[in-house]
């Protein structure tokens, strides 16, 4: 599926801080100071010094010393402090850039790179002097884990009732195989004409329903595989680019749209009070903990964009009460807060979500809302 990139921080920029009014909350134990290790992401920091890590943006307002918090790497050291009532944090770098004198060889670092940079050293007689290019070895820590959702930016997909219905389906396979694989060709009733030279293979899964009234909120459409178109007709003939399992009769093939995805952002609670629940689990896993991802009940529809934080709670159980003078009487337990989630991808009326954090065992049915 071809898609754009949407920069995070300019998509953080149509929040401005004062979106979040609430006062800043810190985390009662948090440390001192930590040094980031590799394999940390910002919303990890955040958590380690905030109640809501995604109070980070007003904790580094108050912060003029640390220009931009995207930009920190591991071996940083985040050093805590409280002056006149307000959180305070000091950066100190694991290493220094080197700065050249005025006699040195002219260094060409990333960010001349990015802005374009146009004045150069020239020699007394006039001729360009040559730059080395510094490039840091370390990357920057991410805001959330982008390796954990990767795989579900693009595929699967939720779909209505009748897309896949009407989808053009792998009728045969070159070479009378009964399955195919990459390189093999696919023919495909009917692809008329090139809506576009690229198309996605998927196969029909479960429906997504919503789980008080059981209505129909989509179908899962599972990724089976990449293919490039060919030849238009009827049939039409597609070659098999990539594959994540064997491609088979019946099979539906969609054209590639451009969808907008986000790589970079950070999470928030959404404007308005949300309340929903997990109703599947993907990747195949049986226990729901930190960095799974789910399908939530809630979509745009409802409100949800990408970056929309909602608290987890699991669902209270039900206790018989041998003591009470009533048979057979039950009480229901309380709800507890087990965990918090990131929207994702949101669809119309589903949205895909990762458990950010789990304090508490989390299952499907669990339900969802705004912190």
């Amino acid at each position: 599926m071809a898609f754009r990139i949407f920069s995070g921080l300019l998509f953080f920029c149509f929040f401005s801080i004062s979106t979040y009014a609430e006062e800043i909350q810190i985390n009662p134990s948090h440390p001192d100071q930590y040094t980031v290790l590799s394999g940390d992401t910002l919303w990890d920091i955040s958590g380690k010094f905030l109640k809501h890590p995604w109070q980070w943006p007003e904790l580094w307002n108050y912060n003029t010393q640390i220009k931009n918090p995207h930009l920190i790497y591991p071996g940083d050291t985040i050093y805590f402090s409280i002056v006149n009532g307000k959180p305070q944090l000091k950066l100190s770098r694991a290493y220094q850039a080197f700065e050249s004198s005025d006699n040195s060889t002219c260094l060409l670092n990333e960010e001349d790179i990015k802005n374009g940079r146009t004045k150069f050293p020239i020699s007394k007689d006039g001729k360009l002097l040559p730059c080395i290019r510094e490039t840091d070895l370390n990357q920057a820590i991410r805001l959330i884990p982008l390796d954990k959702i990767a795989q579900f930016l693009s595929s699967p997909s939720v779909v209505g009732a009748n897309d896949l219905d009407n989808a053009p389906y792998v009728i045969a396979i070159a070479g009378e195989h009964v399955v195919a694989g990459v390189g093999d060709k696919l023919y495909v009733r009917s692809i008329p004409a090139a809506k576009s030279l690229a198309y996605t293979i998927y196969r029909e899964g479960g429906a997504y329903k919503n789980p008080e009234t059981g209505e129909i909120l989509g179908y899962e459409a599972k990724y089976i595989g990449s293919a490039s178109l060919e030849q238009i007709g009827d049939p039409a003939s597609l070659i098999v680019t990539k594959s994540n399992s064997e491609l088979r009769i019946g099979d539906r093939a969609m054209p590639n749209t451009e969808e907008e995805i986000t790589l970079n952002f950070f999470p928030r609670p959404p404007e308005k009070a949300i309340k929903g629940s997990i109703i599947s689990v993907l990747d195949g896993v049986s226990q729901i903990g930190s960095y799974n991802v789910v399908v939530i009940d809630k979509g745009t529809r409802d409100g949800l964009m990408t970056g929309h934080e909602l608290e987890v709670y699991q669902n209270g159980r039900i206790e018989r009460d041998s003591y009470s003078a009533l048979k057979n009487d039950t009480v229901k337990l309380p709800d507890e807060l087990a965990g918090v989630l990131m929207v994702f991808r949101p669809f119309e009326r589903v949205s895909y979500a990762l458990v950010m954090k789990a304090t508490q065992p989390i299952h499907i049915l669990d339900k969802v809302q705004t912190p």
